[in-house]
């Protein structure tokens, strides 16, 4: 029923927004009682007094910062780029068209197999996913989970759905998904609205050709406030307690993939988009995938690529804190097994907030990159099988390497399950090939 959609109304989930302004510094402990009883009412309750509630969740967003707070974390543009390093990497040359076609083509093949990988076992925590995998041989992961595996015991011992979106029961394209979604929307974005786009354009495109309810977290309540007649970046304000959740970081691929080469364009780019939905690090987590991408089409120096995101985001945020955070714990010769451990001791995966959030889930991708050394498989399994936000994760690793690699650098296993194509919500985009997203995203490069 349309009252109990979620995301449209604050609700309960005025917890998250205590949660959210805890982990942006502020200092609101003194509101945890209110919050409490606010999630003590009953649904009619909540609905009568959600204006009541939006104004607390007002005041807990407006509240001075805690004592000794020492983060710089702007949500504008210039303040973005001004508090980030001045030095940047040095990138390679783009390559000629046909090279270039089959890097777009690996990254598409990279995003739509890594979402699928993850896709089955979206929502499981670790006590689920670990004892499944182990169960079906699939442990440490190298291959899809698929729905064959799945005995009558294992389905009862670990209330299974055997209707999930496996990879052996999928039909002919790979199923939609938010993941492949905005990934087809951006295409469609900038062929509309040019790469000059603005990011009220976005919005009107998420309007014109995304239904509501194929939206989630930030980007539900980013499209109702749009609805309402608010324009960016109050979007991504109002009554947004998602706002440094992790739907953002799963938008930017594709303007990595229509800037080669060129980061600084590509991270531009996603903070345009990210802006109507996002603040801070929720921000620059989709400069940061951007800005990889586009340096990975360039260079197969998986520490080059890294150090690219990272220099378009501000230094003295807490994204960047933790990505350098799993780079010391890779340096000093941590496992790829140890550094899920720790990443898992830092964030609490049966916490909504931590377990959706940019910072969590973006230290989980870099981990895979680094620890996957630049194979494909290993990379996206090393993702999905670190549970937290498995689709998504395995998403943007597989977009990483598939532009790195092309597609003759990746294992036919990976794509031959889906046919090389995937569904979406996007009007106009049922059913695509990736060799027609490929092609059209070079159009758009020499546009």
């Amino acid at each position: 029923m349309l009252k109990h959609q979620p995301w449209l109304r604050l609700g309960r989930d005025i917890r998250v927004e205590l949660e959210q302004c805890l982990t942006e510094g502020r200092d609101v402990e003194k509101y945890r009682g209110i919050v409490d009883d606010i999630c003590k009412m009953d649904d009619d309750t909540l609905m009568a007094n959600e204006g009541w509630i939006a104004e607390v969740g007002a005041k807990m967003a407006s509240a001075p910062f805690r004592e000794g707070w020492n983060y710089e974390e702007p949500s504008d543009l210039a303040g973005i780029f001004a508090a980030a390093p001045a030095e940047k990497p040095v990138l390679g040359e783009t390559a000629g068209d046909e090279e270039l076609l089959k890097k777009l083509s690996g990254a598409w093949i990279g995003r739509i197999a890594g979402c699928l990988l993850g896709k089955p076992v979206e929502g499981w925590r670790r006590p689920t996913l670990l004892p499944v995998l182990k169960a079906t041989g699939n442990y440490p992961m190298e291959r899809y989970i698929t729905q064959k595996e799945f005995s009558d015991e294992l389905v009862a011992e670990h209330r299974l759905n055997r209707r999930a979106c496996f990879a052996d029961n999928i039909g002919d394209a790979s199923p939609v998904d938010d993941d492949t979604n905005y990934t087809t929307f951006a295409m469609k974005l900038v062929e509309n609205y040019g790469k000059n786009f603005t990011a009220a354009d976005v919005m009107e495109g998420w309007m014109r050709w995304i239904p509501i309810l194929a939206t989630c977290t930030a980007e539900r309540a980013a499209y109702r406030n749009g609805a309402m007649g608010l324009l960016p970046p109050e979007t991504a304000t109002y009554k947004n307690p998602y706002r440094e959740w992790i739907g953002a970081q799963i938008r930017g691929d594709f303007f990595g993939y229509v800037n080669p080469g060129d980061p600084q364009t590509a991270a531009d780019m996603a903070f345009r988009d990210a802006s109507i939905s996002h603040v801070k690090n929720g921000i620059y987590g989709e400069m940061y995938i951007a800005a990889m991408i586009a340096a990975a089409a360039v260079t197969n120096d998986m520490r080059t690529v890294i150090e690219t995101g990272l220099a378009y985001i501000p230094a003295k945020s807490r994204l960047t804190e933790e990505i350098r955070y799993i780079i010391g714990l890779y340096d000093g010769g941590t496992s790829a097994l140890d550094i899920i451990e720790a990443i898992h001791a830092k964030y609490n995966e049966f916490s909504a907030h931590d377990w959706c959030s940019t910072i969590a889930n973006a230290m989980i991708v870099t981990m895979a990159l680094l620890c996957g050394e630049g194979d494909f498989g290993r990379s996206i399994c090393l993702a999905v099988q670190s549970a937290f936000d498995t689709d998504c994760n395995g998403a943007t690793v597989g977009s990483i390497l598939g532009i790195m690699l092309g597609e003759e650098g990746i294992d036919p296993y990976w794509y031959e399950v889906f046919h090389k194509a995937v569904y979406t919500s996007i009007e106009g985009y049922n059913r695509v090939d990736v060799d027609f997203l490929a092609k059209r995203t070079l159009e758009l490069i020499k546009r």
